[in-house]
């Protein structure tokens, strides 16, 4: 299989430092010319942890400042593509290479702001509420469809596999795109391999 003008998906949590580490790997394969059509698809982690019955994370107050970077990045996915790459790695950074806390709007700002996007109009467009009516829809679909339950999961048609990689590119852009290329080559090529994971960490 090529990666040649390859279309898949991926989703993502800003929280989630397996996420940032995978999402490094497509931002920086993406940088360095690979042809891939990536599909960014939102999802909460906050709502994987609710046991069934319970009110849904959506709907509790007590989950709503968790929801902001992620509304923020789906705003600017859909409203500013050619910004997103960008904020998408700044607020992977403010989070886990800064420390810190997405909840709050000033952080969330700063991040916008590194990513060449008003913040402004990015919140207006928060609290007008569809970025959160979206951002269910897309988590709730994929999760109906594919059984999704986590980030990072990768996508391709109706296949869909979680992988935790343990490594940043680190800025290099063959070893990211060798490195997402071979996740998706094991999803694709090779359906037989359902679970296959380390008894140790090297590290």
């Amino acid at each position: 299989m090529t990666m040649s003008h390859f279309s898949f998906a991926v989703t993502w949590d800003y929280r989630c430092p397996f996420a940032r580490n995978a999402h490094e790997h497509l931002l920086d394969g993406l940088h360095a010319g690979a042809e891939w059509e990536v599909r960014f698809v939102p999802f909460f982690l906050n709502q994987s942890h609710v046991e069934d019955g319970g009110l849904p994370a959506w709907d509790d107050p007590a989950h709503q400042p968790d929801l902001l970077s992620l509304e923020a990045g789906l705003v600017v996915r859909d409203r500013y593509p050619e910004q997103f790459l960008a904020v998408h790695r700044s607020l992977f950074s403010a989070r886990h290479d800064l420390g810190q806390n997405l909840r709050d709007r000033a952080v969330v700002a700063s991040a916008l702001q590194t990513g060449g996007v008003d913040p402004g109009a990015v919140f207006a467009e928060v609290d007008a509420g569809w970025p959160r009516v979206t951002a269910r829809s897309e988590h709730e679909q994929v999760v109906h469809d594919l059984d999704v339950f986590g980030v990072p999961t990768f996508i391709v048609d109706d296949r869909a596999v979680f992988a935790r990689l343990m490594t940043r590119p680190e800025g290099d852009g063959a070893l990211a795109r060798s490195t997402i290329q071979r996740v998706i080559e094991l999803l694709v090529d090779h359906p037989e391999l359902n679970e296959f994971k380390h008894t140790r960490v090297s590290r």
